[in-house]
């Protein structure tokens, strides 16, 4: 009962319902996937709950090992790992597949509140975290995985902001980031450039590049107040709707679920990412605050991207929406972050 009692109220209930949606409904549309989301979800609600339990201070002298750790785990990716529609992104260990950028996430965030909250927004530091996140991000973009990579450059660009960076340097660098997209737009695989055309004109070509983008917004606004129903959307049940259970499982839920569903998803992401900002605020240390933003940060993007994309406000990155899209590494990664920041409620400051 101690224990039970220990566990921090906001995050857990908004973990659960999120989860909870999540079995429901992918078990509308395959109750055999829906088994093993409920597997996944037992995994990550177990990492929550020990990761919660620890002081997380006292893992800071293991963060550098468990950076070296995931890295070596996306080289051993890159030469063993197996393909699946064009992407090589898993490690196969028997009944499960790892996939090691999802890890990449929480030890990124543990590893710049580590630096950020040790060092000053100086040039050379600046340089010196880019020096930690740029292996990471090139492996990954290399697998090819666009939407992973932008989220660890959010994380990173997160948590500079959070480090009392000044607004000078913000300014120079996004200066360099925007004098640097050319490059960016031909380092692109031919795929990422046609979702990047058919986001701009997705009716110039609805059969093929527009595609994705067409049957999304017609999912979403066909669900009008109430939804068609579980297991009723059309869309999705006849295969119109690409990964509706993964990169497309919000316009799903939209159809089947309505804008009193998708709203109430909207309603558990802004109390979770706020309660997270709460937390930072009443931290009793910079690690602790750090870690709370890059948690915020990795939240924020994943959720705005995703649901964006979903409606065709931003081009189709196949970023997974948090605890929700199915798939066991990205809940795990998510639950993993999540517990660090119900680690850092526990020691905040008295109100």
């Amino acid at each position: 009962m101690k224990f039970f009692s220990s566990l921090n109220p906001t995050l857990t209930i908004c973990s659960m319902l999120l989860l909870s949606i999540a079995v429901l409904v992918i078990y509308s549309s395959s109750k055999e996937l829906a088994v093993f989301q409920f597997i996944f979800a037992l995994v990550g609600i177990t990492v929550y709950f020990l990761i919660s339990r620890f002081d997380y201070r006292s893992i800071r002298n293991l963060i550098v090992p468990f950076y070296f750790v995931v890295l070596t785990l996306l080289l051993v990716v890159a030469i063993l790992g197996f393909e699946t529609r064009g992407s090589v992104r898993w490690i196969p260990l028997g009944v499960i597949n790892l996939q090691p950028s999802e890890l990449a996430k929480p030890v990124l965030i543990l590893l710049l509140a580590n630096f950020w909250s040790k060092n000053q927004p100086i040039w050379s530091n600046i340089a010196r975290s880019l020096f930690w996140t740029i292996p990471l991000a090139v492996l990954i973009f290399n697998q090819p995985d666009l939407g992973t990579t932008l989220t660890i450059l959010a994380i990173w660009l997160g948590m500079l902001f959070a480090s009392k960076v000044s607004v000078k340097k913000i300014a120079l660098l996004f200066l360099v980031i925007i004098l640097t997209f050319p490059a960016g737009w031909f380092s692109l695989r031919d795929y990422q450039r046609e979702r990047l055309i058919g986001f701009l004109d997705p009716h110039s070509d609805p059969l093929g590049r527009g595609y994705n983008v067409i049957q999304s917004t017609i999912a979403v606004g066909s669900g009008e107040l109430l939804g068609r129903g579980l297991g009723r959307g059309t869309q999705s049940r006849l295969q119109f709707l690409p990964e509706f259970r993964t990169d497309f499982i919000f316009a799903s839920i939209a159809e089947e679920m309505g804008f009193v569903g998708s709203f109430l998803i909207l309603i558990i992401y802004l109390v979770m990412i706020v309660y997270c900002l709460k937390i930072a605020a009443a931290s009793i240390d910079a690690f602790g605050f750090l870690l709370s933003i890059g948690a915020v940060s990795m939240l924020l993007f994943q959720v705005v991207v995703n649901i964006g994309m979903n409606i065709g406000l931003v081009p189709i990155t196949g970023i997974t929406l948090p605890l929700i899209s199915y798939g066991g590494n990205s809940l795990i990664a998510t639950m993993i972050v999540l517990g660090l920041v119900a680690s850092v409620a526990r020691y905040k400051r008295k109100e």
